[in-house]
């Protein structure tokens, strides 16, 4: 009994020790503030909650803006003002220009190669040349208008239908999904696997299965990044789980490859503005099959597939909700479409950019809802200075853009929907106080595609529709779990087709 007791007044000893000692040493190596109870193994890894972006703003304003994390066995840098973002990704670019090597950058990032995972080096220039110049460039994006055209108004059209002569409920949220990824799979493949004309059933359910569990699985942080014991022992089976998915992703990108050359060889792949973005990788992989490989293109299908489809539908069911719960915004939106466009065609893309007060809309709800609250991780590769303070090499980097866009600091009342702020704002980017697409080298390649694609949406659902909350209170603006912020709740509203949409359906 006696020693039991002795060895319990021990341990918060040795514990207070430690922690003072790991103080102590931090501070004469000049590293950045860290919050004092930083535990044996765990490390500060108890501080989180979800959602995250919040829990981890909740430490910031604790302890400061530039502060030294220990995730397990990592070493986290967390960044949450515009000062000290602009040192990370302007100042020490190609220091944080790198990737940390995570369990589903393994596995869905094609064993660290991929666009979003790779190194910076040789490999990740070649990844970022071909998405910049051949997949997502002006010219291409503008050649494959046509099919986001096309779906837009298909969804208008179910709307319409769905709303006859009066209001009707509608799910919105599973409206813009299906929307979305019927654009992004006709760019890249030509096929549709939702709605109406889905000829291939059985490979459209194949799909559908896929991006469930993508979504459900695919984005989330898992505890053997940081304890990689748990990884050992094989503890909660996510490994495993990542590395099934990613063979059925890969299986079913392959057959999509194979169906383009087959049609190639055929010469049967159509015009060459309807040609997908596999055929025009294929293309040229008959010109340098070295550098267009079919990985290559797998690979960067499945990005463009995943990066653009949650957080363009996150973002827009946001900006709807919004706008449902502020009606004189929405009206202000509604009347700008008429004076520019009228009641005589539908919204299209090229009206985007003398829509001022869309554009605003679309800012106002990037700055309060970001598709990615934390930017995707960062990591080191050389020492460097932040905000005064060193930072060791092979430190992976957070950036908070959800605490830098929601700063009372940095924004005058900035939990307030106001999209009058960003008037007179060209772009998406306001220094670094504004940077949904991120910045630097790794800044996002598809912000050209994604403003397109929300506004085009968002803008014929304005311009076509009556909206009305169900009831009388605020649509519930609750924050769900994941990395790229979705609404606790999915957005249901009443819509009813304004009079002349009949007439430009027919």
């Amino acid at each position: 009994m006696d020693t039991q007791i002795s060895f319990l007044l021990y341990v918060p000893l040795v514990l207070a020790l430690y922690i003072f000692t790991t103080q102590f040493f931090n501070r004469i190596r000049n590293f950045p503030p860290s919050p004092a109870v930083n535990l044996p193994v765990l490390g500060h890894l108890h501080l989180l909650k979800k959602p995250l972006h919040r829990s981890l703003a909740k430490v910031s304003d604790n302890y400061g803006p530039v502060l030294l994390l220990q995730f397990g066995y990592r070493r986290v840098l967390l960044v949450s003002s515009p000062s000290a973002a602009e040192e990370c990704l302007s100042k020490n670019d190609i220091i944080f220009a790198s990737r940390p090597r995570l369990l589903a950058a393994k596995h869905l990032g094609y064993n660290y190669r991929s666009l979003v995972w790779s190194s910076y080096g040789d490999h990740w220039r070649n990844l970022r040349k071909i998405s910049s110049i051949e997949v997502l460039s002006s010219n291409r994006l503008q050649a494959l208008h046509w099919i986001r055209a096309d779906e837009v108004t298909s969804m208008i059209r179910r709307l319409a239908n769905l709303s006859g002569d009066g209001m009707v409920a509608v799910d919105m949220r599973t409206m813009f999904f299906e929307t979305v990824l019927n654009v992004m799979m006709r760019m890249i493949a030509g096929k549709r696997y939702y709605g109406e004309k889905v000829e291939e059933v059985a490979q459209a359910k194949r799909f559908r299965d896929i991006v469930y569990e993508t979504l459900r699985h695919g984005g989330a942080s898992h505890l053997g990044d940081f304890l990689p014991v748990l990884r050992w022992l094989g503890v909660g089976g996510g490994e495993k789980r990542l590395a099934a998915l990613q063979r059925r992703r890969d299986l079913f990108m392959q057959e999509l490859v194979e169906e383009c050359k087959e049609r190639m060889r055929n010469n049967r792949d159509g015009e060459g503005k309807k040609e997908t973005m596999i055929g025009m990788l294929l293309s040229l992989q008959e010109k340098e099959s070295d550098y267009y490989t079919d990985e290559i293109i797998r690979s960067l299908m499945l990005t463009l597939l995943a990066a653009g489809t949650d957080t363009s539908v996150g973002t827009m069911e946001w900006a709807l909700s919004l706008l449902l719960n502020h009606p004189q915004v929405l009206r202000k939106a509604q009347i700008e479409i008429e004076n520019h466009v009228g009641q005589g065609r539908l919204v299209e893309e090229s009206d985007i950019s003398s829509l001022p007060y869309l554009r605003c809309i679309i800012n106002e709800t990037m700055r309060m809802y970001p598709a990615g609250p934390l930017l995707v991780p960062h990591e080191s590769t050389d020492r460097c200075t932040v905000g005064g303070y060193q930072v060791p090499a092979k430190t992976m980097l957070l950036v908070n853009l959800w605490a830098i866009q929601n700063d009372h600091k940095n924004w005058e009342e900035p939990r307030k929907f106001a999209p009058e702020r960003f008037e007179g704002l060209e772009g998406s980017r306001d220094g670094f106080r504004l940077m949904p697409f991120g910045s630097g080298r790794r800044g996002c390649p598809g912000e050209g595609l994604a403003f397109r694609m929300l506004g085009l949406a968002l803008g014929s659902v304005i311009q076509c529709f009556e909206w009305k909350r169900i009831g009388e209170d605020q649509v519930d603006m609750t924050e769900g779990p994941g990395l790229t912020l979705p609404k606790a709740q999915p957005l249901v509203a009443y819509c009813k087709a304004r009079p002349f949409v009949e007439k430009l359906l027919c």
